[in-house]
């Protein structure tokens, strides 16, 4: 499995927006300078979390993003299903039942089924604000 830079980008994007929700609505441009990604690749993901619960947006000179919902309401599950449409290493378990002619003689299924339980169980245990707590965590220095 392989996520695709629109999923990083979205996740990355996210967490500056989380790591700044005091700030008010942020500039794309903002965001893409911090984020050192392209503000033209940004405005491409925006309209897919745009139609979700987890991004505002405010046009106009004060214009920008922002989180609608708090950090450790929103998981790296959710918003990789987002960008990604799914989360599974096959096919032909995407949905929540097999759509397989061959599931009953499959003998491998059981491992891209567990595959996909794992990454999934693992993704959405872990929120934006579990992400900016490890990165403050991991700025901790002591001598």
């Amino acid at each position: 499995m392989r996520i695709s830079t629109k999923g990083r980008y979205a996740l990355r994007m996210l967490v500056d927006l989380a790591e700044h929700r005091n700030s008010g609505y942020i500039a794309l441009k903002d965001i893409a300078e911090r984020q050192k990604v392209s503000k033209k690749y940004l405005e491409q993901i925006v309209p897919i979390l745009n139609k979700t619960r987890i991004l505002k947006t405010n046009r106009g000179f004060q214009g920008g993003y922002r989180l609608a919902v708090e950090p450790e309401e929103c998981t790296v599950g959710e918003i990789l299903r987002l960008t990604e449409g799914t989360l599974s290493p096959i096919p032909c378990i995407d949905g929540d039942e097999v759509e397989c002619d061959r599931q009953i003689d499959c003998s491998t299924l059981y491992v891209w089924q567990g595959l996909k339980r794992v990454v999934s169980e693992y993704l959405d245990s872990i929120t934006l604000q579990d992400i900016l707590d490890n990165k403050n965590s991991s700025n901790d220095y002591v001598i």
